[in-house]
């Protein structure tokens, strides 16, 4: 599902027009996108938890010469499952 497919169905779930379902969206995802950025988790009881987490520093290997390289510290956003989204599973 893509995000045109998926402003579609809140539109028709929710009873909106496709502008105020995406405007609704946005704003979805430009608050996730602040906490995140802030290194806060968001929790929705029974869906699911987004935490935010950081990878250490640590070192690879470059696949096409096998050098070996230096990958920095960065901070990725994980989800876990609530109990009622497992249960749709």
């Amino acid at each position: 599902m893509n995000k045109a497919e998926f402003i579609t169905g809140v539109a028709s779930k929710a009873d909106l027009t496709k502008k105020d379902a995406e405007i609704a969206i946005n704003a979805v995802i430009a608050q996730l996108s602040d906490a995140f950025s802030k290194g806060e988790d968001v929790a929705f009881i029974g869906f699911g938890t987004f935490k935010v987490s950081t990878r250490k520093a640590r070192i690879g290997r470059n696949p096409s010469t096998g050098k070996e390289m230096n990958i920095p510290e960065s901070k990725t956003v994980s989800f876990k499952a609530g109990s009622k989204l497992k249960e749709k599973l």
